[in-house]
């Protein structure tokens, strides 16, 4: 039988996380959640990172320290979620029974984003709001696709064993704050011959809270997070992005490398 740890890293988004726990909990009840609180001292968690004031979020960091104490804990499969993604009620059963058949892989469930009027959707009613994000594969319930291009890899749900994960090495902690790191992961992958399989039926709901497109708010973390995607991997990431900060005056474009601009350095 598998033991499975779900890891959420957080900071803030209280209700979020309340309301993870609760679909959690009615999905499979007493399931281990490995909760890592970024700088969050009013979060009920298994593992607090302490983070100065104004200092972007260890995110690689914060996931690396859960997975360590979930497989520690005994955890031979680990599911990592973000603590907007409510789970679906096969998430778990369909990444374990991935992962007895690519136990060597890198395991990915389609997310679907819920629109505002959703609002907190109870466990039982989750499912009726389904529809995948298109750009990634969203195989039929029970299927597996396997080959899957690891520019497309994300953290808001996937799943690894301890041996795939020591493979991996874990997230780059050079990457803090917002962006990168999650393609910096399925590049490691491809590099040592993991395999990024999407895995039907493991679906996950993004639960609704207001974005800016681009993410304005992320700038500086992006900037910084590229440049060192590029360093480590020769090409840049999140180029659409970069692409509308420059139309919108927020980064400039020179000798082949994205910056801020002189006066926001």
């Amino acid at each position: 039988m598998t033991s499975t740890t779900v890891v959420t890293v957080v900071a803030g988004r209280h209700d979020h996380l309340s309301a993870q726990r609760r679909h959690l909990e009615h999905v499979r009840p007493g399931t281990r959640h490995v909760i890592v609180s970024m700088g969050d001292p009013q979060i009920d968690a298994t593992i607090y990172l302490d983070v100065p004031e104004g200092a972007a979020l260890p995110l690689a960091a914060a996931r690396n320290a859960g997975v360590a104490a979930a497989i520690d804990g005994g955890a031979d499969l680990v599911v990592l979620l973000d603590v907007d993604c409510l789970p679906g009620a096969r998430l778990l059963e369909r990444y374990e029974q991935a992962a007895r058949t690519h136990p060597d892989s890198l395991l990915c469930g389609p997310v679907t984003y819920l629109p505002p009027d959703a609002g907190r959707p109870d466990p039982a009613d989750l499912e009726a709001w389904r529809s995948p994000h298109p750009a990634r594969p969203a195989p039929p319930d029970g299927t597996v696709e396997t080959g899957g291009d690891p520019r497309l890899f994300w953290s808001l749900s996937f799943a690894v064993t301890p041996r795939t994960w020591r493979r991996l090495g874990g997230f780059c902690e050079d990457y803090t704050g917002y962006g990168g790191e999650d393609t910096d992961l399925g590049f490691t992958a491809r590099e040592r011959g993991i395999d990024l399989v999407w895995v039907g039926g493991a679906d996950a709901y993004h639960q609704h809270h207001p974005v800016s497109d681009p993410p304005r708010e992320h700038v500086a973390d992006i900037v910084r997070n590229a440049t060192v995607f590029h360093q480590r991997w020769g090409v840049w990431p999140m180029e659409g992005w970069l692409a509308a900060f420059e139309r919108e005056g927020l980064v400039v474009h020179t000798d082949g490398r994205w910056r801020l601009p002189a006066t926001s350095a």
